[in-house]
């Protein structure tokens, strides 16, 4: 349980207990339970919406919205943010990609994806309210977190920030057991089976683009991953 309670306190703002005897070497492993904290803020983003929905849908999608970033704390908004002004800043000069990311301050890229990024979710739910029930909104930030993993399995890490300590923390078995888990929400709601598909060309385009992972790097595909379900959900649910 320790790991589940370091991956809360990485990916959340959820109020935890305090770990004893903590040890910055056991954060690598937490990754491996990153797709149950997405169940936490599903959870949490659905609920929301769900309450907002019985006043008005667009205000459901108002407060989802606003759960989901508050949860988060806004966690991988800023990696998308930071990874589209370093494409920005590195198309002329693309060794200033990994110094772009690093930097912490925000520029016209950043700016502009976020505002894109959360319009789409909020145009997204909003359609969304008299399509679905809660559950499959609960999946959609589990699925997401799924893509880390896969990711790190998959690519070099640039640089030495987290995404190097998570490449040795990733197993086999890890990969088996969420591959399953994806199975059965494919199952139990056959849009979402378009996710390993998001995640493999998000990964195909890293490889690509900049051939590697890093910790910003999975925050934008996280995002994008939870954005590319919520077109599915809205397209089999028009349908």
């Amino acid at each position: 349980m320790r790991g589940l309670l370091i991956a809360i306190q990485f990916l959340t703002r959820i109020p935890t207990p305090q770990l004893r005897d903590f040890d910055p070497a056991e954060m690598p492993a937490a990754i491996r339970w990153f797709p149950v904290v997405g169940l936490i803020v599903g959870t949490a983003v659905a609920g929301a919406w769900w309450a907002g929905s019985l006043v008005d849908p667009w205000f459901g999608a108002l407060v989802g919205l606003v759960a989901w970033v508050g949860v988060t704390g806004a966690l991988h908004l800023d990696g998308l943010a930071d990874l589209t002004d370093a494409l920005g800043a590195s198309h002329r000069d693309p060794e200033r990609l990994l110094a772009v990311m690093k930097d912490p301050h925000v520029g016209s890229f950043g700016v502009l994806a976020l505002v894109l990024q959360s319009a789409a979710k909020l145009v997204l739910l909003a359609l969304l309210v008299s399509r679905i029930g809660p559950w499959p909104l609960v999946l959609v930030p589990a699925l997401a977190r799924i893509g880390p993993l896969g990711w790190t399995r998959w690519l070099p890490p640039l640089g030495g920030g987290l995404a190097e300590r998570f490449a040795w923390a990733v197993r086999r078995r890890d990969i088996a057991m969420w591959a399953i888990a994806m199975l059965a929400a494919a199952i139990a709601c056959p849009p979402l089976a378009v996710a390993p598909v998001l995640m493999g060309l998000w990964g195909l385009w890293l490889r690509r683009r900049i051939g590697g992972i890093s910790g910003d790097c999975h925050g934008a595909g996280i995002e994008l991953v939870e954005t590319g379900l919520l077109v599915a959900l809205l397209i089999a649910a028009a349908a």
